[in-house]
């Protein structure tokens, strides 16, 4: 009964009460699925399938699709009888602007935690290599007296 590309209704979560698609397999009870969000509102993520409801109406997707491939999906009579409609151009421009928006924040996050982390094992080290340059220039500074006795 759930298959990719099966589409269901949510029927916990903030999300209840609206359709989605099944989009991946995760394991024996989990799925991901997608709306996507600019057609009903609901954003990939994980789900139980206790908390799904198949519908009899299945699209021809590829496993691990995209949003953009699952809107394609969707035929005009599909819609209809879901009493969905089609995102104009401008919304869907506006929902990819929103999602590059967000995965650009993103990206400069993990570079800054990437930066933090380098600088703490920088100053971990710092005081180690010091404390092994000093030996070297004290034995240098022995080697020096030493020829200058001679």
């Amino acid at each position: 009964m759930f298959e990719i590309g099966r589409v269901c209704v949510k029927t916990a979560g903030r999300e209840a009460g609206r359709y989605c698609v099944l989009v991946k397999r995760e394991n024996d009870s989990t799925y991901v699925v997608t709306g996507p969000k600019v057609l009903t509102k609901v954003r990939r993520r994980k789900c139980n399938i206790d908390h799904l409801e198949p519908l009899e109406m299945t699209l021809k997707i590829k496993s691990d699709a995209s949003d953009n491939d699952v809107l394609k999906a969707f035929s005009d009579e599909q819609l209809r009888q879901l009493n969905l409609k089609r995102p104009t151009a401008a919304e869907i421009k506006a929902w990819e602007a929103q999602k590059s928006e967000k995965e650009r924040k993103r990206e400069a996050r993990e570079r800054a935690e990437k930066e933090k982390k380098e600088r703490e094992a920088k100053e971990k080290a710092g005081p180690e290599k010091k404390a092994a340059k000093k030996p070297e220039k004290t034995e240098a500074k022995k080697k020096a007296k030493t020829e200058e006795k001679k």
